[in-house]
């Protein structure tokens, strides 16, 4: 029995078992690599599901953990700190936002969300305005607002009763939505790109769409940022890829580059609604965590970041499609920036598992897609290193 083969035997006797886990025990990383516990080495494009924007181990977190941690890691909320305030003047200096709430995840960003808007909704619609229009092959979350509005719900009745009021139409469809808009619609919510429904983005003119609908009935319009955001698009956040932007987004993953931090950033009329004692989190915001937010996010917005991720997108879609048009292997490609998806002529467990093979690991989105997320600071010759690794994994499979 190998070392990893104990570790995955002996965790699965007290671990709850909501994960299959992987054949191989990861140890270390180091910019878009990991090694496993065998010594193998991959090309990490799952980094813990487009959460390591900056790569493993990147020398500018590292400083700022070891700094921070060394004068300050923790304070109630109601203290200021000046690490919070630096990533959340971040946020609002580089977007149409002017508040900021942080939290430590992506489905507390999304539960803030919506508790955000129901709460202007009420005062200013009042109380019959708490309905939420959201979308199938959604993913927010796995907090029960979270769930509510993600469409898994209907499969998962075991954790019903589901938060009421949630209607779900269909993605990239405008006319699926006006049905469902009364003076009951506190919010619509929405994903610029699906992840867990298959990588699959909106298009500019739907998300324009949501935007006049919401601007003509006064509703809230939502951006669940959280996989698509702070650089994924190649651009500082996903809204300035569509030319429509939200009035309150939720952030996650890529804002602390491996280390669990999150936002929910709103325009002002909708911000200013949430006084003392409305919501609140103990070790959101705290100064640990908004120093790391506070060093991605200026990392991102160095210059040249940005273009270096449109530039490598642009390399790995047309190495994608050249590859498709040469192999009859690829049925599809979806996504943008540096959230890709492929769908194959092979089971999608089988891809997975030819992928991880041949050095490269992605993970799974809806039934048969497989994700592409790489660190943003992967170079143009990494993205063809990436490219011959799953032309080599597909070959595998014949």
């Amino acid at each position: 029995m190998t070392d990893a083969q104990k570790i995955i035997d002996d965790s699965a006797k007290v671990l709850v078992q909501n994960y299959a886990p992987q054949p191989c025990v990861l140890d270390h990383g180091e910019g878009i690599y990991v090694w496993d516990t065998e010594g193998n080495k991959y090309i990490d494009c799952s980094i813990g599901y487009a959460v390591a924007s900056l790569g493993h181990k990147p020398k500018a977190i590292l400083d700022t953990i070891n700094e921070q941690a060394s004068k300050l890691m923790i304070c109630q909320a109601s203290y200021m700190s000046e690490p919070k305030l630096r990533a959340a003047q971040l946020l609002t200096d580089n977007s149409v936002f002017d508040r900021v709430y942080f939290s430590n995840s992506g489905t507390e960003s999304v539960e803030a969300a919506l508790k955000l808007a129901r709460k202007w909704a009420y005062e200013e619609k009042g109380e019959q305005a708490c309905e939420i229009i959201a979308f199938r092959s959604s993913f927010h979350g796995r907090t029960y607002g979270a769930a509510s509005v993600t469409e898994k719900r209907n499969s998962q009745p075991f954790f019903g009763p589901y938060l009421p009021g949630v209607h779900f139409a269909e993605y990239n469809n405008l006319d699926s939505v006006t049905p469902y808009i009364s003076d009951k619609t506190a919010a619509i919510i929405v994903e610029p790109v699906q992840g867990e429904g298959g990588l699959m983005p909106a298009t500019p003119k739907f998300l324009q769409g949501l935007r006049a609908l919401c601007d003509e009935h006064n509703i809230a319009l939502i951006y669940d940022e959280v996989q698509a955001g702070m650089g994924r698009m190649g651009t500082f956040f996903a809204y300035e890829s569509f030319d429509a932007a939200p009035d309150i987004a939720a952030l996650a993953k890529g804002i602390g580059g491996g280390f669990p931090v999150g936002a929910m950033v709103s325009k002002e009329k909708f911000g200013n609604v949430m006084g003392p004692g409305t919501h609140g989190t103990t070790y959101g915001g705290n100064p640990l965590a908004c120093a790391v937010a506070a060093t991605v996010m200026s990392e991102i917005l160095k210059p040249g970041f940005l273009d270096n991720v449109n530039t490598v997108s642009k390399i790995i879609m047309n190495g994608l499609a050249d590859l498709k048009r040469s192999s009859n292997k690829i049925t599809d490609i979806r996504g943008r920036g540096l959230m890709i998806g492929i769908d194959t002529v092979f089971n999608i467990k089988d891809v997975l598992n030819a992928m991880r093979e041949n050095g490269i690991l992605v993970t799974q989105a809806g039934k048969a897609t497989a994700r592409i997320t790489p660190p943003l600071i992967t170079t143009e010759a990494q993205a063809q290193e990436m490219l011959d690794a799953v032309e080599k994994a597909l070959e595998s499979l014949g």
